[in-house]
C-alpha cells in the first residue's frame, strides 16, 4: 500500500503513460508491443498533468454525482430488460447480462444510439485483450483494426454534434468533448481517445465488478441471504467484493528517470505494474485483509478505483450499475446458484479480472 501511495505521489519520476503492453508469441516467449506515444493513447487515466487536468475537467461534470443519479431510473429499465428474460429462463450464462448493461449506460453517457449495443458491448470488453499479456503480435493488431473502426465510429457521432455555446448540463460526452475540441483544450485525437477510454474503463471494468459480485453470492447462499433480507448492505458488499477482486488486477507506470523505490533502482525505460489487490491486502492497512468482511470500517478505502489524481472517474456509475444489478437479481429470486459440477470461467487476461462465463441457475419467487 505505501510503496504504491508513493508511486501514485511521485509523477516526475513514475509516467502513467502506456508505453507498451505485453504479449505472448505462440511459443510462449514473452514481449513487448510498443504503444505509439500520440494524443489519442494518453488521455485520462494514461495521461500526466497538465493533460491528464484537462482531459479530467473535460467529462467531470457528464459524472458528477447529481448526474450519475439521475440515471438511476434508465439504468435501472436497462437492468430490468437484461434480467427478465434470463430469470425467465431459469438463469444460465450471466457473462452476457454483466456485459451489456454497462455497454448501454456507457453508450448513453456519451450520446450513442442504443440500436447499436452489439458494437458498443464488443468494444467494451476490448480493452481488457489488448493488455492481456497474452495475446499474440498478430493477435494485437488484429485488436488495433478493431480499434481503428472503433476510432472512426466515435469520431463520426463526434463531428456530427451541433453545438450552440456551451452544452447544458443534460448534455452527453461527446457534446462535452465537441466543446472542448472547438475552443482548443483538446485536439481530436485527444477527445476521441477519451470516448475510447470511457467505453473500455466504463465498460469493462463494471461487467467485471457486476460478475465478482454475482459470483460471491452464488457461491454463498448465507450471504445472499442477508443481503436479500436487508438490501441496504449492498453498497457495502460492493466495496468488500472490489477490495478482495479488483476488476483491473493493476496500471503501468513507466519510468521517467533514475530513482528508487523500496529499495529497487529503476532507470528511465523499467516500467511498473501496481498491483492493486496487493495493496488491497497490505496488512499494514487492513485487519484480517484476506476475510471477507461486511462491517469493515471506511469500507470504500481501497485501491480497486484507484487513488489520488487517478481515482476513477466513473466509480460512482459503475456503483450504481452494481447496485441495481444486486438488488433487482435478490429481489426477485429466492435463490441462486453456480450448477453442480459447473465452474465460472475468467477471460485470460493478466489486466482484467472479467468472467467470460458465468453458469448460474435461479428459483425465482
Amino acid at each position: 500500500w505505501a510503496h504504491i501511495e508513493d508511486v501514485l505521489q511521485r509523477e516526475e519520476d513514475f509516467s502513467a503513460n502506456l508505453t507498451g503492453v505485453l504479449t505472448r508469441s505462440d511459443d510462449g516467449e514473452l514481449g513487448t508491443f510498443q504503444i505509439p506515444g500520440d494524443g489519442g493513447s494518453q488521455v485520462i487515466a494514461t495521461a500526466d498533468e497538465p493533460r491528464h487536468a484537462v482531459h479530467r475537467s473535460a467529462v467531470q461534470p457528464n459524472l458528477s454525482a447529481k448526474r450519475v443519479a439521475a440515471l438511476e431510473p434508465l439504468l435501472s429499465k436497462f437492468t430490468d430488460e437484461a434480467l427478465r428474460p434470463w430469470l425467465e429462463n431459469g438463469g444460465g450464462d450471466f457473462a452476457p447480462i454483466s456485459e451489456v448493461i454497462p455497454a448501454r449506460a456507457v453508450a448513453h453517457v456519451l450520446g450513442l444510439p442504443d440500436g447499436d449495443v452489439s458494437w458498443h458491448r464488443t468494444w467494451a470488453m476490448m480493452g481488457g485483450d489488448i493488455l492481456a499479456g497474452a495475446v499474440s503480435g498478430e493477435r494485437l493488431f488484429k485488436l488495433a483494426t478493431e480499434s481503428g473502426q472503433m476510432a472512426t465510429y466515435l469520431g463520426e457521432h463526434l463531428d456530427a454534434v451541433e453545438l450552440d455555446g456551451v452544452p447544458d448540463t443534460d448534455a452527453p460526452m461527446l457534446h462535452a468533448l465537441s466543446y472542448a475540441l472547438s475552443n482548443g483544450a483538446i485536439d481530436r485525437n485527444e477527445a476521441i481517445g477519451i470516448a475510447i477510454v470511457m467505453f473500455g474503463a466504463g465498460g469493462e471494468s463494471t461487467a467485471a465488478l457486476i460478475g465478482s459480485t454475482v459470483l460471491r453470492l452464488a457461491k454463498s447462499p448465507e450471504l445472499a441471504n442477508t443481503l436479500r433480507n436487508n438490501l441496504d448492505l449492498i453498497p457495502r458488499y460492493i466495496e468488500e467484493v472490489a477490495r478482495l477482486d479488483p476488476p483491473f488486477k493493476f496500471h503501468f507506470r513507466a519510468v521517467r528517470r533514475e530513482c528508487e523505490l523500496g529499495g529497487f533502482e529503476f532507470v528511465p525505460g523499467d516500467r511498473l505494474m501496481l498491483l492493486w489487490a496487493s495493496a488491497n491486502r497490505d496488512p499494514a492497512q487492513f485487519d484480517d485483509p484476506d476475510t471477507f468482511n461486511l462491517d469493515r470500517r471506511h469500507s470504500k478505502n481501497h485501491m480497486s478505483f484507484g487513488r489520488g489524481g487517478h481515482f476513477c472517474i466513473g466509480a460512482p456509475l459503475a456503483r450504481l450499475e452494481a447496485r441495481l444489478v444486486l438488488e433487482q437479481l435478490l429481489e426477485r429470486t429466492r435463490e441462486f446458484s453456480l450448477p453442480l459440477g459447473e465452474r465460472a470461467t475468467y477471460a485470460k487476461s493478466i489486466f482484467i479480472r472479467r468472467l467470460s462465463r458465468l453458469p448460474v441457475e435461479v428459483v425465482t419467487r
